[in-house]
């Protein structure tokens, strides 16, 4: 008998030292250098909250953080970066609702999107504003519904390119209001902008960070949020639900993912400091620069969210007839 319980003994302590290693392991983490991949290049909206989200980051845990950017193929390179890096904890991706669409709309991702990355957190969301030319004779989106309906085929949406955030919002804002516009894809919101002065495409939904400017300038005429909630940055304009299309959302986020395998202990680490992070003052402050809003889910929430918005999105690409990019 004594052979027997040696072993079970041997095994049990095994095992509780393990368990232990793993928990001084997350308390003490980090204990060198991490890295935020940011899959886009440097001067975007994402890489400038990275390298604010960083610096406090660096504060928190008396380590530096390096961001680094990781631009192309839509963002994949980097998540790429990630998904095959050692699931230690210290090499993150900083990425925007975006993730969720790579999935579906790309035929050969080098990596699983739901197996290779591990959600940490939800940090926070932006506001998608629905907008029409000073020129367009519709005022609101019951008006542009009615517009587009007497004239099927006739009036163009434009996107910052297929399968962008605001390209699926405008084809599920299309299928919902049983209208046909056609797609007019721009190369990021550069183009798109003066496409719209002039009334050459007559609807764009759009990212508030980019839009507000030419919003207060009078530039162009706002008819909707597409979020489920009006922005705290457009109080006064409604969202699509409540100006005629009940159960429409679509909104943007931007979040953080670890490699997959990651200790769930490292995770959770990382995402109780990433709360921290997220609402001190010195952070919060540029929300209203950036044109988001305070997101802040844990690991939990965040990956259904996730899972739900990687099916959400694969329906309308899929329902739109979207091409697969190779």
């Amino acid at each position: 008998m004594s052979n027997t319980v040696k072993p079970l003994k041997l095994c049990a302590g095994l095992a509780a030292a393990l368990c232990a290693a793993a928990g001084v392991s997350a308390q003490s983490y980090p204990v060198k250098p991490v890295r935020v991949i940011v899959p886009y290049a440097a001067g975007g909206a994402v890489d400038a909250m990275a390298r604010v989200f960083g610096q406090k980051y660096s504060e928190l845990w008396g380590q530096t953080v390096i961001v680094e950017n990781r631009a192309g193929a839509g963002g994949n390179i980097g998540s790429e970066v990630v998904a095959k890096a050692a699931p230690d904890g210290y090499t993150l991706l900083l990425n925007t609702s975006g993730q969720a669409v790579a999935p579906a709309l790309y035929k050969r991702l080098s990596y699983d999107a739901v197996k290779d990355l591990a959600p940490v957190a939800g940090m926070v969301a932006s506001a998608l504003i629905l907008v029409a030319p000073l020129q367009s004779s519709a005022t609101s989106v019951k008006e542009f519904i009615a517009l587009a309906k007497a004239q099927p085929n006739k009036l163009n949406f434009g996107s910052t390119g297929i399968g962008s955030g605001p390209h699926l919002a405008q084809e599920m804002f299309k299928s919902m209001a049983g209208i046909d516009i056609v797609h007019v894809p721009y190369k990021g919101d550069a183009p798109l902008f003066p496409a719209l002065f002039t009334n050459e495409v007559q609807l764009a939904v759009v990212p508030s960070q980019t839009a507000l400017a030419h919003i207060k300038a009078g530039k162009l005429r706002v008819l909707a949020v597409t979020n489920a909630n009006r922005s705290a940055s457009l109080p006064e304009v409604p969202t699509v639900a409540e100006s005629g299309l009940p159960g429409y959302a679509f909104g943007g986020w931007t979040g953080l993912f670890a490699s997959g395998g990651t200790p769930r202990e490292v995770i959770r680490k990382i995402a109780s400091d990433t709360t921290r992070m997220l609402v001190a003052p010195e952070v919060t402050l540029y929300y209203p620069r950036w044109g988001v809003e305070l997101f802040n889910m844990g690991t939990e929430e965040f990956t259904a969210r996730f899972l739900a918005d990687i099916d959400k999105y694969a329906k309308i690409i899929r329902d739109a007839k979207i091409p697969q990019v190779e």
